[in-house]
Formats: structure tokens, C-alpha cells, sequence
């Protein structure tokens, strides 16, 4: 056990963060070394397992730690500020550019996803609740987002009347996620072009995203974005 001074008890989950911090900075807790387990860890600082969990997570969304599933968490070997993209509102982004935000729900099914959703999500070949929905700025397409929710994690989501109530604004009020995943890419709008008011040859831009509440998948989406687009990140 390392013989640094540990917050006395009880801590909160920033005093468990400035502690492993405080290891890590002295080298501690070596670059590309396991730490210990949140187990061993919460007996430590005489605090509760969740306490550490949120303190770690704080760790790795700030890039001093990494993070695997079954696999422990490890200290970053070349520790990076992280980009953060906040999930937003899209009525709330639309209206803030002064137009009249709307939005149709164009398809919903159950369905077993896709297999790259599927390996994303980690959920396995079994049925998600698949949902694509346009939304607009006036009479102009804003986003058009394809997405599949988990509603073993988000049941309330089958209930809800979702041609008056939009997918992303009932996620956002409703379930907090712990972490996810973000990618962006530049596609040819092809089959998409028509709700996006583009040509299939057009460049638009894809940001793709998964969403987790602890171990427990939420969601997958797809929003893509008409040309010209511009999204803005945090760092």
C-alpha cells in the first residue's frame, strides 16, 4: 500500500481525485501501469466503491487515465487534454439561430441493429428500438439523425409518443449517461441527400455517437448535418 497521505474519511470524489492525481504526478503510479482496483481502492480512502468509480472516470474524461472494460484502468502513457462536444438540445441549437425549430419522426421499428452498431454498443444480435427523425430550422433541414436506443436501459423511451416529444430532447431530460464515444467523418450525402436538401455528390459531415450509463448501453446515433454545418468543441 502506498504510503502517500489519503484524504481521511469520509471523502468526496474530488478528494479521491486529487489523491490518485497526486500518484500519478510523483510517478506512483507509472505511466502505462495498472492501478489498483476500485475494490482495494475504496478500502483505502474508507469511502464507497461509487466514490471512486466517479473519481477515476473523472481521471480518464481528462485523459490522465484509460479505461477497459475487464481490463483495469491504466495511467495514459502520454496523458492529452480531451475535446469535449457537450450533447446538446437540437431545438435549443436551431432556435438559437433565430428560426422556427419542427421535426418529423420519419421511421420507428424494432429491429436488431446492424452489426457495427451492435459491436459499438456491445449489445449483442438482439432488438434495439431503431428510430430516424429530420429535424428543421424554419423550412430548412438541420439535422437528420439516425439512432438505436437500448430500452433495457431506457424503458420509459417505449412509451413516449415520439411524434411530439423528440428522441434527443426525452435522452437528455431523462437519462443521464456516464460516458460515450464520439467520431466524425465527411461522407457524400447519397441516399440522404433528399432530406437534407443537398446532392448525392455533396460532402456532408457525420458525427457519430454511443452513449453508456456506467456498464449499461443507451444509445447509437448517427446526425448528419447539411453542408456548411459547423460544430464547435471544448477543449
Amino acid at each position: 500500500m502506498s504510503s502517500d497521505p489519503v484524504p481521511e474519511s469520509p471523502a468526496g470524489w474530488q478528494s479521491v481525485r486529487d489523491a490518485v492525481m497526486a500518484r500519478i504526478r510523483a510517478r506512483t503510479y507509472a505511466p502505462g501501469a495498472l492501478i489498483p482496483n476500485e475494490a482495494d481502492l475504496a478500502v483505502e480512502f474508507g469511502v464507497a466503491r461509487a466514490t471512486v468509480n466517479r473519481a477515476l472516470r473523472a481521471l480518464a474524461d481528462e485523459g490522465f487515465l484509460e479505461r477497459r472494460r475487464k481490463a483495469g484502468t491504466r495511467v495514459a502513457s502520454a496523458p492529452v487534454r480531451k475535446a469535449v462536444l457537450p450533447i446538446p438540445l437540437t431545438r435549443a441549437e436551431v432556435e438559437a439561430t433565430g428560426a422556427v425549430y419542427s421535426f418529423e419522426l420519419l421511421l420507428r421499428e424494432t429491429a436488431v441493429p446492424p452489426p457495427d452498431v451492435a459491436e459499438a454498443l456491445g449489445t449483442g444480435p438482439r432488438a434495439l428500438l431503431h428510430l430516424v427523425t429530420l429535424h428543421r430550422g424554419g423550412a430548412q433541414p438541420a439535422v437528420l439523425e439516425d439512432r438505436w436506443v437500448d430500452l433495457v436501459t431506457a424503458p420509459g423511451l417505449a412509451e413516449i409518443d415520439l411524434t411530439a416529444v423528440n428522441p434527443n430532447e426525452w435522452l437528455v431530460h431523462n437519462l443521464p449517461y456516464t460516458h460515450g464515444t464520439m467520431a466524425f467523418s465527411a461522407q457524400a450525402a447519397g441516399a440522404r441527400a433528399q432530406a437534407l436538401d443537398c446532392a448525392p455528390g455533396d460532402s456532408i459531415m457525420v458525427l457519430t455517437r454511443a452513449t453508456w450509463l456506467e456498464d449499461a448501453p443507451i444509445t447509437h446515433v448517427r446526425q448528419c448535418f447539411p453542408p456548411g454545418r459547423n460544430l464547435t468543441l471544448q477543449l
